[in-house]
């Protein structure tokens, strides 16, 4: 019996979805942590966004509670910001410093912020090309072994999947940007005393480490795709 090994997996991959995993964690451990403690000004997460977007002349942005434990974010078509059931209420740093990050990329849309332009551009491009790019590459390799001509479909599907990775690319100085904008935001409104000022960017620093050990998964996997399609070309 034939066993196979991927080593590209093994090598590259698999540390950078251990890496994910530990940062994912991390997140929801410190979230959890401070989210017990209550902000001494008594404000809430949908009050501290309320007052920023006032405070940014975006009145219009309304905010919404929805279900789950971080599943806030914000919705440029519908122009409304998503506040998950242990932010929109809860009155701890954590959930103030959450919110304050999603209204951060509403400052974003409001200013033009250009990475934002740019990932908010390729969003559909990237959708299309993550559905085919390992399909592509699958086929590819395996008609290879009738002519190496072939072996441009897996090409094509790895060029598809760099479009995935481009897409991470930007989304960190986004989600960056948007933490900065954030604590800045905080401090000018006043929703966060200088004291727990710290910990809401202690919750974002490690909400913002998802993001780029999704990067890191994202350029692994792409090296590793590479790989197998020129070692298949070469074998053929």
């Amino acid at each position: 019996m034939f066993f196979y090994i991927d080593w590209f997996y093994i090598a590259l991959v698999l540390p950078a979805v251990i890496l994910s995993i530990v940062a994912s964690a991390n997140v929801n451990l410190t979230f959890k942590k401070y989210s017990k403690l209550n902000s001494k000004l008594g404000v809430s997460g949908e009050m501290a966004a309320r007052l920023i977007l006032d405070a940014s002349g975006l009145n219009d942005v309304r905010i919404e509670r929805v279900s789950g434990s971080l599943t806030d974010h914000y919705d440029p078509s519908s122009n409304v910001i998503r506040l998950s059931s242990t932010t929109y209420d809860n009155k701890s740093p954590a959930s103030i410093g959450v919110a304050a990050h999603e209204v951060g990329h509403a400052i974003q849309y409001q200013k033009g912020y250009f990475p934002i332009k740019i990932r908010q551009a390729i969003i559909p491009i990237t959708n299309f090309g993550s559905r085919l790019a390992i399909p592509l590459i699958l086929i590819g390799i395996l008609l290879s072994s009738l002519g190496q001509y072939y072996a441009i479909i897996a090409y094509l599907g790895v060029a598809l999947f760099s479009l995935c990775v481009f897409f991470q690319l930007v989304t960190l100085p986004v989600e960056f940007n948007a933490s900065k904008r954030a604590i800045k935001s905080l401090e000018s409104v006043g929703a966060l005393t200088k004291e727990e000022i710290p910990i809401a960017k202690k919750v974002l620093r490690a909400a913002a480490m998802t993001y780029l050990a999704a990067l890191l998964v994202s350029v692994a996997q792409l090296i590793r795709l590479l790989a197998l399609v020129s070692r298949t070309k070469r074998r053929h």
